[in-house]
């Protein structure tokens, strides 16, 4: 079990890579099993509404296990498509 794992996503975040995206990020919460995980959007040039589902699942799957799941480096869009969604109520920014 790790403590943190960092995850750098990058380019766009549409319907046409979240299932690319759901895949690697299952994948190292199954082998590395988390406490923390940190998904970095510095290099995300923009994210639509499958990406927030694709986060709302990797905290579902995050928070059956006891762990939780962090994001940082947003751009102004991707942050407002936070806010706009309501994924700050339950994904913590640091």
């Amino acid at each position: 079990m790790a403590e943190e794992v960092a995850v750098m996503l990058k380019g766009e975040i549409d319907h046409h890579r979240t299932e690319e995206i759901k895949r690697q990020l299952d994948e190292i919460i199954e082998n590395t099993r988390p406490l923390r995980m940190i998904l970095d959007f510095k290099n995300v040039t923009m994210m639509d509404s499958s990406g927030v589902g694709l986060i709302l699942g990797r905290y579902k799957r995050l928070s059956e296990r006891g762990g939780a799941l962090y994001v940082k480096r947003l751009s102004k869009q991707v942050d407002l498509v936070f806010q706009v969604s309501g994924l700050y109520q339950v994904i913590k920014k640091i």
